[in-house]
């Protein structure tokens, strides 16, 4: 069905692919549904629901018929658009949803019993009986449920996420667009031009006019090249932009490698599949063009029944011809071209068939005026056609009926950010409303301009627009001359009569199941598309939407701007889950962060810990030690009696700086710190809105309107993204800037009784009690290298927090290790450093669940009475101030030493183990070498007021039944000697 001289990729390389096992010939440039037309195929696949034959119906992402398979394995790839997928050598496709082949798919019996899947037959269907749901119906569903299937594999192919700014985003690279990417372009700003298709010129490619004199196409690719050779222009092809989001930014899907051999994307490939790009654009222009609809009849569905518009263009872009008699159904002036260019490339022309009476005269083919095609025969591919006029019916013979209903805007990008489209009443569509997205400017046959020069002009226009509000001068020209005929178009949504009248392909809705749906009172749009499945395919009903929101309308008895139309969200077109992730998987989806002493940690033997996003050692075994306790216990001692060594730079770190710093750690946290002064630390507790405790930790000022925050390891996240809230959403107007620099500093704590002598070997200046205080901080150089000290503890031992830049932190720990070593220390890790807080009775996220209270912690009294702050409100509710809630305790194991276990729960000795009797749980529990008992935190009710009696522990999972001693949370150095001296 190829055609000598017709095509733009004539002379093209010869393809060799494969379709359902059949080894075909095809031309570089082509689509797969272009080369299967030439070869003849037009059965491609079959409808979801009835599983009816299905052939191509248009040339461009709004397909919702020829949809392909094409890999195996991990590489198998399903959904993709026979129109959008290019061929290349060895390409191997394969028809979807049918069993054994397409041709005989067994599930077509489905099409018999089309009585009994009308429209919400599933709601009515499978209530009842009830047992029925999950042993029949459900897994009944869940196995035929959907069109292609992955193929459960891991996905072998590689995928990128890229970012891209730009002054104007130019979206479509029809005549508007290239107008307008040509406009701003000379004007010198910086211009994405974005185009889905593996080609620009959109219309241009599939149609025969002039613009300047010269062929469209060739117009286009002049202003192509012009625009290559400018620096500040980038061109992007097969670039489907997806959606609009707030404050200029879009997504877009680049298909990188479809139209490639499956090794090149392949892991270990040099290119990706896909790449996910975030475009961030002062200003935008769209000009996406329109989408041409069908007409509603009687089995218009049948494989070889196209829209007018794609048959030129498989006929003037690919030099393929649909059919050898082909027939034209319309309501429009534009669809006569389809008749035109084909008669002049020698194809047979059955008939026009218009169903104005006023329609143009055709020359030399039949127009049939005042006439509707009503019904199609044939079943693989149509055979013939009947059509109805003022003589009564006729059949008329045809193997390819190319019709038209007119055209729809692609709006759906000016309605992403909750704009509705307004109706345009001379053009029978929807149109972008006024100033529908900030930013955008809509131009051509998305804005309901249907002729050549109507895009030239308001794409240019467009163009002058956003180059002015960007401050820039617009070099105006002269337009090319170009076609410019009125758009004349009369309404027909569909055809009466009986029989199925096919609205949604690919999900198989019918004109009678709109109506059944208004019938039965859904006649909200939003209520019937969901009624019905109309528009909720891959294809978001792009062909589908309007037409069936008209059959809606007029069951109902309104217009069609009173019925509205639904949501349009995005993306605009499918995106794979791989290239959204992109990135996202095997260590990229759970990344390992190693700090910068890890690999001395490893060297020493230690066992590493995975604590929140990072890995961390747990203990460092030395020789002889058959257990971890053992070393546990000797890291314990060793901070308590010499100096340890620990690594804590995951410790979530804010930089904050500006002039409302201080006021806005004020309402962050429930004490004061725009009192602190310059070179102190302060213990800092954070709430949640509810009044919940989320996080605690220290904040050091280092200036007038300079503080570092530091927060749990778990909750670095958690509070950035809570600092961001208030700053944004509360206070926009305070002048404070923060992020996070957790991973710009290494960072230590020294502690033990010998940590001020390891440092003041260490560090270039003396470090004592009068210039390091407790709770003190500052700049310190270490080494040569300027740093950060703090004097701060979290083991209870006289110890510091000695910081540098990230890339000396590797040598400064092996340094640190090496004196502490020489003192009788050395390193402790993630096991030691929890015994030693427990000792302390400090807080961790075990305490901080969520669950807690400032009261419920016995730290009611850090709460300011004389300011405000977040969450006070929902704090001081009275059910959370309650004597009886569970409060903090310690506890300690009553008589020989006997386990205390993380997770237990509290029982009073003389009540049986139910949950009613619960009186509390543990959150936190270790040995103490110091002490020479196990020791643990709890809460428990009325906590505090029952220090000194025994409960009872139970723990049924680790077998643990033990009395236990209420006791103060501090279990050693209680009054804080230790630390302060």
């Amino acid at each position: 069905m190829r055609l000598p001289g017709k095509g733009l990729n004539q002379g093209a390389k010869p393809i060799t692919f494969a379709f359902n096992g059949r080894h075909m010939m095809g031309l570089e440039g082509d689509t797969l549904a272009a080369a299967l037309l030439a070869n003849d195929v037009h059965l491609m696949g079959r409808s979801f629901k009835y599983h009816r034959p299905r052939g191509v119906l248009t040339a461009g992402s709004e397909e919702p018929n020829a949809l392909v398979t094409i890999g195996t394995g991990g590489q198998q790839d399903p959904n993709l658009r026979a129109t959008q997928q290019e061929i290349f050598e060895g390409l191997e496709a394969r028809s979807q949803n049918c069993w054994p082949s397409v041709e005989r798919d067994v599930m077509a019996v489905n099409d018999l019993a089309a009585p009994f899947f009308t429209a919400g037959f599933y709601y009515k269907t499978f209530m009842w009986p009830a047992a029925f749901w999950e042993k029949i119906y459900e897994p009944l569903i869940r196995n035929a449920a959907g069109l292609g299937a992955l193929s459960g594999e891991a996905d072998q192919d590689r995928y990128e996420k890229a970012f891209a700014f730009c002054d104007v985003l130019v979206i479509g690279s029809g005549p508007a667009g290239l107008m307008a990417a040509l406009t701003a372009g000379r004007a010198g700003a910086d211009v994405i031009l974005a185009e889905e298709d593996s080609r620009m010129g959109g219309r241009l490619l599939a149609e025969r006019e002039e613009i300047g004199g010269k062929p469209g196409h060739e117009w286009a690719a002049d202003v192509l090249a012009e625009l290559e050779a400018m620096d500040n222009v980038r061109l992007m092809t097969r670039t489907a932009v997806t959606g609009a989001y707030d404050q200029g930014t879009y997504g877009a899907l680049e298909r990188v490698s479809h139209h490639l051999p499956r090794r090149h994307s392949l892991k270990g490939g040099h290119l990706p599949r896909e790449c996910f790009w975030r475009i961030a654009a002062k200003h935008a222009v769209l000009a996406a063009g329109a989408i041409e609809r069908p007409v509603a009849f009687r089995n218009n569905d049948r494989p070889g029944i196209m829209m007018a518009g794609a048959v030129r263009a498989y006929l003037n872009r690919w030099g393929v011809a649909p059919g050898e008699r082909v027939t034209v159904f319309a309501n429009n002036d534009q669809a006569h071209r389809t008749a035109r260019d084909l008669h002049d490339a020698g194809v047979h022309i059955a008939a026009v068939i218009d169903s104005r009476h006023e329609a143009p005269d055709g020359g030399p083919y039949q127009v049939i005026k005042g006439a509707q095609v009503c019904g199609s025969a044939g079943r693989h591919r149509v055979e013939s056609i009947t059509v109805r006029s003022v003589k009564g019916e006729e059949k008329i013979q045809t193997d390819c009926l190319a019709m038209s209903g007119g055209w729809n805007p692609s709006v759906h990008l000016t309605c992403h950010l909750n704009s509705r489209p307004v109706w345009k009443r001379d053009a029978l569509a929807f149109v972008p409303a006024e100033r529908a997205v900030p930013g955008i400017v809509t131009a051509g046959a998305c804005n309901g301009t249907f002729s050549t020069a109507g895009a030239l002009r308001e794409g240019a226009e467009a163009a002058g627009k956003v180059v002015e509000a960007l401050g820039l001068k617009s070099t105006v020209s002269d337009l090319p001359d170009a076609e410019d005929d009125p758009y004349r178009i009369a309404a027909l949504w569909a055809v009466p009569g009986k029989g199925r009248a096919w609205l949604d392909f690919q999900n198989d809705v019918t004109v009678k199941d709109v109506k059944q749906a208004a019938v039965e009172n859904f006649r909200s749009v939003e209520h019937m598309k969901r009624y019905t499945t109309q528009g909720m395919a891959t294809d978001q009903g792009k062909n589908s939407n309007v037409a069936a929101l008209a059959v809606l309308a007029d069951a109902t008895g309104r217009t069609i701007p009173e019925t509205g139309t639904t949501t349009f969200r995005p993306p605009f077109v499918p995106v794979s889950l791989g290239a959204m992730g992109a990135g996202a998987t095997d260590e990229g989806f759970k990344p390992q962060r190693f700090l910068t002493s890890h690999a001395e940690s490893d060297a020493r033997g230690a066992h590493q810990l995975e604590v929140g996003l990072w890995y961390r050692a747990a203990y460092y075994p030395k020789p002889g030690e058959t257990s971890w306790r053992q070393s546990c216990d000797r890291e314990v001692t060793m901070v308590r009696k010499a100096v340890g060594i620990c690594d804590v730079s995951t410790l979530g770190k804010i930089d904050i700086q500006g002039t409302d710093a201080g006021k806005f750690l004020d309402h962050l946290y429930t004490n004061t710190f725009s009192t602190l002064k310059a070179g102190k630390v302060r213990y800092g507790l954070m709430l949640r809105e509810d009044g919940f405790v989320m996080d605690d930790g220290t904040t050091a000022r280092l200036g007038e309107n300079h503080y570092v925050m530091t927060t749990t390891t778990a909750a670095a996240g958690q509070v950035m993204a809570h600092m961001e809230f208030v700053s944004q959403a509360l206070y926009p107007e305070w002048d404070v800037r923060f992020t996070s620099v957790t991973e710009q500093w290494a960072q230590f704590a020294v502690a033990g009784p010998k940590s001020q002598e390891l440092l003041n070997g260490l560090l270039d200046e003396d470090v004592n009690g009068e210039t390091w205080p407790f709770m003190g901080c500052g700049e310190a150089t270490v080494m040569g290298v300027k740093g950060r000290l703090f004097r701060i503890s979290f083991s209870g031992e006289h110890a510091y927090e000695v910081a540098v830049p990230a890339r000396y932190g590797e040598s400064l720990f092996r340094e640190l290790l090496k004196r502490a070593e020489a003192m009788g220390g050395g390193a402790y890790g993630m096991e030691a450093l929890n015994v030693l807080r427990i000792e302390k009775g400090l807080i961790t996220h075990a305490e901080i669940n969520g669950t807690v209270t400032a009261f419920d912690l016995g730290l009611q009294g850090m709460m300011s009475k004389k300011k405000d702050f977040l969450g006070k409100p929902m704090s001081t509710r009275e059910g959370l101030m309650a004597e009886d809630r569970m409060r903090l305790v310690g506890l300690k194991p009553v008589g020989a030493a006997k386990e205390i276990t993380a997770g237990a729960h509290l029982f009073n000795p003389g009540d049986p183990v139910e949950r009613i009797y619960d009186q509390g749980y543990v959150t936190s529990a270790g040995y103490s070498p110091a002490l020479g008992h196990p020791i643990g935190l709890a809460f428990l009710k009325e906590g505090p007021e029952r220090i000194g009696e025994t409960v009872r522990l139970i723990d049924h999972m680790r077998g643990a039944d033990t009395l236990c001693e209420v006791v103060s949370p501090v279990f050693f150095d209680p009054e804080g000697d230790r630390a302060r001296g």
